[in-house]
């Protein structure tokens, strides 16, 4: 890693601003590093020149406690806080008991969005010689210990009635997305594109069969029982005779093994034809 530059008080690692952290003022420190977020790739989530970038968030700061700690740098429109960096910001639904994205416990990466560009730089100026304090006096964090175990397990409890209108809700929109999507291919069915073809959908008389794996093994047993049925035997007149020759070749060996064994009998005197 390389050697930290200091300007004007503050210290940059390698482009990232080192600011100290404390939970309360007599808890040792612990650095974040931010600095401006720029990629090539622009999302609407994260501006360009609005938006902060900052490492190594502690699991006890959640979006209000970065709020607190950033906001006299300028005002906030947003915080968003993900396990590792991302291009874009993950999609939610806002559900509680059905998240698409499940964070876990630990440190964190932050992009914090600002209503003014001039925020950032601000925030990219602060000095290591004045840590950011977390818990004081004036605003007590409630997001650690038993107040935060409280929560946990206030969390876990199922809510009957809520856990049922979301379903509710989840269900209404899904009926209306497959709705949606049967209208839109029974508009395209029959219906030619520039080039001249026609999109084929199931929205027709003839709904087509699954595509399952029993289905498929259905077809392929009734193809091989079709085909048996219509195989033809003895189809040309050297296979007819060969299996005449081998008829006649079983029959004779046949009858030389009976012969055999009526002489075996008879010299042991127990044939008896009558």
């Amino acid at each position: 890693m390389a050697a930290p530059d200091q300007t004007h008080g503050a210290v940059t690692v390698q482009g990232f601003t080192v600011v100290p952290l404390k939970f309360s003022a007599d808890k040792p420190a612990h650095c974040l590093y931010l600095k401006a977020h720029s990629v090539r790739e622009k999302d609407s989530a994260y501006p360009q020149y609005r938006t902060l970038f900052v490492l190594n968030v502690p699991p006890y700061c959640n979006e209000d406690c970065v709020k607190q700690l950033f906001t006299p740098c300028g005002k906030i429109a947003q915080v968003y806080l993900h396990d590792k960096p991302t291009l874009t910001a993950l999609p939610s639904t806002g559900s509680r008991y059905f998240p698409i994205n499940i964070t876990t416990p630990g440190f964190k990466v932050a992009y914090i969005v600002f209503k003014n560009a001039s925020a950032v730089k601000q925030a990219c100026k602060l000095s290591y010689d004045s840590p950011l304090v977390l818990n004081t006096p004036e605003k007590i964090v409630s997001s650690t210990g038993l107040h935060k175990w409280c929560q946990q397990y206030s969390k876990r409890r199922v809510d009957i009635k809520e856990l049922q209108t979301e379903i509710e809700d989840y269900m209404a929109k899904f009926d209306a997305k497959q709705e949606e999507e049967k209208q839109r291919l029974k508009d395209q069915e029959g219906v030619a594109d520039e080039e001249g073809w026609v999109t084929v959908t199931r929205v027709g008389k003839n709904k087509g069969t699954p595509r399952t794996e029993a289905r498929k093994k259905h077809l392929t047993k009734r193809e091989m029982k079709r085909r048996k049925e219509k195989e033809l035997l003895n189809f040309y007149a050297f296979q007819f005779k060969e299996t005449k020759k081998d008829q006649i070749a079983a029959l004779r060996k046949k009858f030389e093994e009976d012969k055999q064994k009526i002489s075996v009998m008879k010299a042991a005197r127990k044939f008896k034809p009558y």
